[in-house]
């Protein structure tokens, strides 16, 4: 969406624009496929509050959306009753924003070390999950500007795309090939030779490679890529160093598909509004549906350091142990369980080689390395995604627009080099 939402701002300023993407798709980490009448989101899902620049874009191309709504359920004791610890949580990290004291980790916070053991898990896994961070490493100050942020656009309604997230970075896509814009599919860029007002890429396809000529350049790979130097830079920016302060939070998702709508239907349980379940001691301890829409589906979710648990398992190892967990936070047989799955869908962001990971937080003390990255190399290289959002974002599709659309702007009052 960076990319894209670049890419239009510069044509429509009148820009020659030339777009890359080693996948055989657009829209990165929104990634959405279709099983039957499902509409199974594998990436990004959530449209978080209301962003203008989001919904201005999603009204534009006419898509359907619906707000989440039904019953939070929590999973204590082996009993699944309506959440209150959520506000709670929320209004904890809201505190933050009257924090005075240094950027450092979460993990080193005073009132969250002064708190009953367990609430303070209880804000420590939101913190992990929402974020997917090491709550050791997450600065204290960023979640302050976080938290700030969502409160400015109501992030406490949750919306999604009925059709599917895909069908926004598709309809970016396509107004941009019927204006004349070459969008390059799987084209992997190797490496990036530059030198101020000139860009010369090199990169790899199929049929062999390729190379491409410009005055400006906007990277919009990940934090993941960027830090794994997938792509070599001669001369090395600067970037890569801020980048490197910086973290990529690893995501464990995984969407279920049923037979049945079993939580719904079976007379033990009975939960026909069931939208979000936390089950903070089981694995994943977070679960949702996308009620009210109808669907037999249920999406598991584990962010930060405890997503490791499931890396070495198959799809169908993560489905029956899915199962398991199901089994015994709504007290069903395990067998029935097992015999209502249809499908275990997921995708490894970690192991993906175009994302190195789910997407990113800013640990204690790196706050300045996201206003580094905002701001132009030599004139030459402009780094967009969620991870250079200066607006307190981080992690979430309008980041990504906002910061394509800050790169282009920033292309626009360069100095020429005719």
């Amino acid at each position: 969406m960076a990319g894209l939402s670049a890419a239009r701002t510069l044509h429509r300023a009148g820009i020659q624009v030339t777009l890359l993407e080693a996948r055989d798709r657009v829209g990165g980490r929104i990634h959405t496929i279709h099983h039957g009448d499902e509409v199974i989101e594998l990436g990004a899902e959530f449209i978080h509050g209301r962003p203008p620049d989001l919904w201005r874009l999603i009204k534009e191309a006419n898509l359907d959306t619906y707000k989440l709504g039904g019953d939070d359920l929590c999973h204590e004791n082996g009993e699944l009753k309506k959440c209150d610890e959520q506000d709670e949580t929320v209004g904890f990290l809201d505190r933050l924003l009257a924090w005075k004291g240094p950027d450092i980790p979460f993990a080193d916070y005073p009132p969250l070390q002064a708190l009953p053991p367990d609430q303070r898990n209880q804000v420590i896994n939101y913190v992990q999950s929402f974020n997917a961070a090491d709550y050791g490493q997450i600065g204290v100050h960023a979640l302050a500007v976080q938290q700030q942020a969502e409160d400015e656009i109501e992030s406490d309604s949750i919306f999604r795309i009925r059709g599917g997230y895909a069908s926004l970075p598709e309809y970016l896509a396509d107004d941009l090939r019927r204006a004349g814009v070459p969008i390059e599919l799987e084209t992997r860029v190797d490496r990036i030779e530059w030198q101020r007002g000139t860009v010369e890429v090199h990169a790899h396809t199929a049929a062999g490679p390729m190379h491409f000529r410009a005055e400006h350049a906007v990277i919009a790979l990940p934090l993941g890529v960027l830090q794994q130097r997938a792509v070599a830079f001669d001369p090395v920016p600067s970037a890569l160093a801020q980048a490197d302060q910086l973290r990529m939070g690893p995501v464990r998702r995984f969407t279920l598909l049923f037979k049945d709508r079993f939580w719904a239907q079976q007379e033990s349980v009975q939960f026909p509004k069931l939208s979000f379940l936390f089950a903070q001691d089981a694995m994943p301890p977070v679960w949702w549906t996308p009620h009210p829409a109808y669907s037999t589906s249920l999406t598991g979710w584990i962010g930060g350091p405890r997503s490791g648990a499931f890396d070495d398992f198959t799809p169908t190892q993560l489905g029956e142990a899915a199962c398991r967990e199901l089994a015994k936070i709504f007290n069903l047989p395990g067998e029935f369980i097992q015999a209502q799955l249809v499908s275990c869908m997921s995708h490894d962001w970690q192991q993906d080689p175009y994302s190195g990971g789910a997407y990113s937080y800013v640990p204690a003390g790196a706050l300045p390395a996201v206003l580094a990255m905002a701001t132009p190399v030599n004139d030459t290289l402009y780094f967009a995604g969620e991870h250079t959002d200066v607006t307190g974002h981080w992690g979430t599709v309008h980041a990504a627009m906002r910061s394509g659309v800050r790169a282009a702007q920033q292309i626009l009052s360069a100095p020429r080099t005719v």
